[in-house]
């Protein structure tokens, strides 16, 4: 079994709605993980069933008992992030506030503060239109530990993936650099480096693929919206070419894309023409590099 994570340096390259088609493409062969899990919306291209959830729990969270609590204020002298204002004549600890460490309820001389594991969001596993198992998840508003449940999320796609003989995973991942993209390279048998011909698409691609590197994982880019600045689709070639990155194609700007998103459908689903052809191409293209175990240009 294979992890192929797409990600991308910036948001709004395009990502997702190449990523919902291959899942499209892959059809039941394949178990998709959704873990974009800042702002996922992958759900709303491949419509999934939401058969099974579950809370998902991380970190810790001051709660103060008001039975047990004098007023002193000690709690609040030593907190340094403000998490512990004083609300109708009662210190109450803000949520959004507070990091976990766990200092006002050591030094608490009536214990009345408990540390208590954090509801940070939930997971799901579901049956996508296109009959393939998907794992997805929301994570609260302000929650943190994004990138403990891009690993949950992955692990349980890795699980039926086992389960079920299939041979790959798809995996959709955050933008940037961050936490929750080092999560979900990790593991990784491929990468699909998704960009787009600005001054800003090409300095990101840079960024991510140095990150990429570290991991030692064997890379392919596509392109979007190649035609807006061909000068810098040249340069995006180019730099491809020096760091031996598979260039799987490059998609023309073409409205259909919003046109598809709009109604809720993947672009291969909508288009007939040339955007299908290609993106349907590229898919078999990135399983003969999974399946052949070498790069091709």
């Amino acid at each position: 079994m294979k992890e192929i994570v797409v990600i991308s340096g910036k948001g709004g390259t395009g990502k997702t709605c190449i990523t919902a088609s291959f899942a499209y493409l892959g059809g039941k062969d394949i178990v998709v993980a959704d873990c974009d899990v800042d702002a996922a919306d992958m759900h709303l291209l491949l419509h999934p069933d939401f058969g099974k959830s579950e809370d998902f729990y991380s970190g810790v969270i001051a709660k103060i008992d008001q039975d047990k609590c004098t007023g002193c204020g000690e709690c609040a002298d030593v907190c340094r992030f403000n998490a512990i204002p004083v609300i109708d004549g009662q210190y109450t600890v803000k949520p959004l506030n507070c990091e976990g460490c766990g200092y006002c309820a050591r030094i608490c001389p009536t214990d009345a503060i408990t540390m208590e594991e954090q509801n940070v969001g939930e997971w799901y596993i579901s049956t996508t239109k296109a009959g393939n198992s998907m794992v997805h998840a929301r994570l609260g508003i302000g929650a943190e530990n994004s990138g403990k449940l891009v690993t949950k999320v992955k692990n349980i796609a890795k699980d039926i993936a086992e389960r079920t003989n299939k041979n790959y995973v798809l995996i959709d991942g955050s933008p940037g650099i961050g936490c929750p993209v080092v999560a979900s390279l990790s593991g990784a048998n491929f990468v699909v480096l998704i960009t787009e011909p600005t001054v800003s698409g090409l300095h990101d691609l840079k960024r991510v693929y140095q990150l990429v590197k570290k991991f030692n994982i064997k890379a392919g880019c596509i392109i979007n919206k190649s035609d807006l600045n061909p000068q810098l689709s040249d340069q995006i070639v180019e730099y491809l070419i020096n760091e031996s990155i598979v260039h799987i194609a490059s998609l023309p700007y073409d409205e259909t894309f919003t046109e598809a998103m709009t109604i809720g459908q993947t672009i291969v689903e909508y288009d007939k023409n040339n955007l299908k052809t290609i993106l349907t191409e590229s898919w078999e293209k990135i399983i003969q590099l999974n399946e052949n175990g070498r790069k091709t240009k």
